[in-house]
């Protein structure tokens, strides 16, 4: 199981006064950037992204697995995956890094810098300034009587209380901090030439050595709990690089029946084990888009606690097109893990889109802009309607052109 935080349910958001009794000696000891979940008492830490944090119901579960499906182009992926590992540095976790295509040590290097509350506060109000300056200077739009009285929407799905820390992505972390952590590496490439190729179970190669040094390190490290009170816990943060890929000598990007078709699904079956009974957390990235059986990612996606998908904009219609010109792609949250209940922790905003400022990522509510027939032409407007027909739910979507409700 996931680990469980201390103390019992609080009456917010539908939860009850009843607070359970937890012996003193089951609970745990508090760990710098966690905190424990009022929704199913499970021990949160920060995906380095708190917009993100939000969609996931608060953050990543102690215990859990998060799978990433890379864009086209693996660049938002990516950095999903550094402000995982930036965010484990600031909080003092340790970090476990793997890949087969980039050094871990290359990977730190690039880390984007932290932004402490004096100086992200500030650049925040210059943002907001510059926000308000624009809408004030737009000429009011006319609405109807009755939806005027009624509440903005927030475009950006913040959290009740602020978790994590921001960072600038145009800026990289500095040494300092990069040298005040302790972490581990797993290139691919090394360890192939360091011992000769195995395989058991079924399984690859590579996939059979990145289990074993994740296993060595949640025993020798402690992170299974095996030294309660020698010293002080911590959490152990893993990730992996574009895991499934050709680099990786696995053959499920490349055909529809590959040689070894459960070799991925088998690692993920042996890792959620290995979370399940240790203080740790994995962001994985995985390149759904070039898997051609579609059994294979509906597999990975069910051994997975959490699944979110990336769809960039880049080299496609939407890119060029005026409706989508504030955002760089789309999120697609796939799965959210059901902890301690019977129903996941679902946010309340569905259709979600993120944008790459200049120092920052974000993830905001999708708007689309008005259908005004003076400034937007004829593909836009079907574009839009065919957008609004995916995002809307309900009997009665949104009637085009002559046609009828369809009720």
């Amino acid at each position: 199981m996931a680990a469980l935080a201390t103390g019992g349910a609080t009456p917010s958001d539908g939860a009850t006064s009843f607070q359970r009794k937890v012996p003193a000696s089951s609970r745990l000891a508090a760990i710098p950037g966690t905190r424990p979940s009022v929704r199913h008492g499970q021990l949160l830490l920060s995906s380095g992204l708190p917009s993100l944090d939000c969609v996931l119901g608060g953050g990543l579960a102690v215990g859990t697995l998060l799978l990433i499906e890379e864009d086209k182009y693996g660049i938002y992926s990516n950095l999903l995956l550094k402000y995982f590992l930036a965010e484990g540095i600031v909080c003092g976790h340790k970090l476990f890094v793997a890949s087969a295509k980039e050094d871990p040590a290359d990977i730190l290097k690039e880390l984007p810098a932290p932004l402490f509350d004096d100086v992200h506060k500030n650049q925040l109000d210059e943002e907001e300034t510059t926000i308000k300056s624009k809408l004030e200077s737009q000429e009011p739009m006319k609405i109807a009587w009755r939806y005027q009285n009624l509440p903005k929407m927030e475009v950006s799905p913040a959290a009740s209380a602020r978790f994590g820390h921001y960072y600038n992505v145009s800026k990289t972390m500095p040494q300092e901090l990069l040298q005040s952590i302790k972490w581990h590496r797993f290139f691919l490439p090394e360890e192939i030439s360091l011992q000769p190729k195995i395989k058991t179970c079924n399984m690859i190669c590579s996939y059979t050595r990145l289990l074993q040094s994740i296993q060595r390190i949640i025993y020798q490290e402690g992170f299974d709990g095996s030294y309660p009170q020698k010293k002080q816990k911590n959490i152990l943060r893993i990730g992996i690089q574009s895991l499934g890929s050709v680099l990786w000598g696995d053959d499920i990007c490349g055909t529809d029946n590959p040689e070894d078709i459960h070799s991925l699904t088998k690692f993920l079956y042996v890792l959620r084990g290995l979370l399940r009974m240790s203080l740790s957390a994995c962001i994985i990235t995985v390149p759904a888009h070039l898997i051609q059986n579609k059994a294979i990612i509906e597999r990975v996606t069910n051994l997975s606690d959490t699944v979110v998908g990336l769809e960039s904009f880049i080299g496609s219609e939407r890119e060029t097109n005026p409706l989508y010109k504030d955002y760089h792609g789309l999120i697609h949250v796939h799965q959210i893990p059901r902890l301690n209940s019977l129903i996941c922790d679902v946010s309340g905003t569905k259709d979600l889109a993120f944008r790459l400022k200049r120092k920052l990522f974000t993830i905001e509510r999708l708007h689309l802009p008005p259908d005004l027939s003076d400034t937007v032409s004829r593909s836009s407007k079907q574009d839009l309607a065919e957008s609004t027909k995916l995002l809307s739910s309900g009997c009665g979507a949104m009637a085009i052109g002559k046609k009828h409700l369809d009720f």
